[in-house]
């Protein structure tokens, strides 16, 4: 029986090949490049050189200054901190709605008067171990719920962005709360080799992002938990407690985002990061990580925010409407799901 199936199967055989239900088609090479990493972000990269060549055209003496392009990435650095985060979560297959309220009542909770009080007494950096705190807090509740209280992710998220904002507005009394303490703000301020504190800190987060994902345990474990929850969990992987770190890590993520905002403007208030969760969740999509989770890079998600900062630019450069240019991030966030979908799909069969 195998002598006769290796003469069959030997290459020139004048013997018909064995009839098979389908053959596997290989995909094209044009669909694998796109498919892949190296394909998706190449992809980015000619998104993000042809905003900055529209800029270039359209408003010449100001947008290619460094000052500009220093601007561009400041914008950038609040939202690309909490998009790191996001870009974990959503790769696990989950969504985190709240990231916004959290880092509102985050900048709220750092700066009540009983916390600088503390601050005025031990150091300024008491500030920022709170905002921090209260983020991970937040971030841990949304994990515990989610993860052991077998809640969806999309309400227990949209519990806490309500409860969160809400808490922050009741502390602040709907009032806008002033740093005083000024080696804070001298601190957050401070240009390190000519570039803002508030974008090396993004550099910061997303280069630990980028290492948590590619270069540990947690980052493969979390890959596969977004590919396949059971299968990850038949591996051995705890997934509900591996489930709890990511929500953490999210709202860890949204504290640093609030110690940000408070350098940039030396105010902490409830309405602090409104609506930056869809901010993030347009760049994290953007940046070519699936909705359903299994697939992500957090250097896409890191174009992605430079996209949309870039384009902003773009419009205040050149006086253009801002509901214009909310129009057309609609329809990035469109193409790019529906790229996604094209892409993502398996390879077809041939019959």
């Amino acid at each position: 029986m195998s002598d006769q199936r290796t003469v069959t199967d030997r290459p020139g055989s004048d013997s018909p090949a064995p009839a098979t239900g389908t053959t596997e088609t290989p995909p094209p090479a044009w669909r694998r490049l796109l498919s892949g990493s190296v394909g998706r972000n190449l992809g980015l990269v000619l998104a993000l050189l042809l905003l900055v060549v529209v800029g270039a055209v359209t408003a010449p003496d100001t947008f290619t200054s460094l000052d500009n392009m220093l601007t561009i990435l400041r914008q950038a650095s609040i939202i690309g901190v909490i998009s790191i985060g996001m870009t974990l979560v959503i790769i696990s297959g989950g969504i985190d709605l709240s990231v916004g309220a959290i880092m509102g009542l985050a900048s709220v909770v750092a700066t009540i008067a009983a916390v600088q009080d503390l601050a005025d007494q031990l150091h300024w950096s008491v500030m920022i171990v709170i905002a921090l705190a209260v983020g991970a807090g937040a971030g841990l509740v949304n994990g515990i719920v989610i993860a052991y209280g077998k809640v969806v992710a999309f309400m227990a998220t949209l519990a806490m962005l309500v409860a969160a904002r809400g808490l922050a507005e009741i502390l602040a009394e709907r009032r806008t709360l002033v740093v005083e303490e000024r080696g804070f703000i001298t601190f957050m301020n401070t240009d390190i080799l000519g570039v803002d504190m508030l974008i090396w800190i993004f550099a910061v987060v997303a280069a630990l992002g980028w290492v948590l994902l590619n270069r540990t345990t947690f980052g493969r474990r979390t890959v596969a938990i977004g590919g396949n929850r059971e299968a990850a969990r038949l591996a051995g992987i705890d997934v509900k407690r591996h489930t709890m770190w990511l929500y953490v890590i999210s709202g860890l993520t949204a504290g640093i985002a609030a110690v940000m905002i408070l350098g940039r403007t030396t105010a902490g208030t409830s309405t602090h990061g409104l609506l930056y969760e869809l901010d993030a969740i347009a760049a994290v999509v953007v940046g070519g990580t699936l909705l359903i989770g299994g697939r992500g890079t957090i250097t896409g998600t890191v174009f992605g925010v430079l996209i949309f900062a870039t384009l902003t630019n773009v419009f205040v450069q050149n006086n253009l409407n801002s509901s214009v240019q909310a129009v057309v991030k609609g329809v990035i966030i469109v193409v790019a799901v529906l790229l996604q979908q094209r892409f993502a799909r398996p390879s077809g069969r041939a019959t």
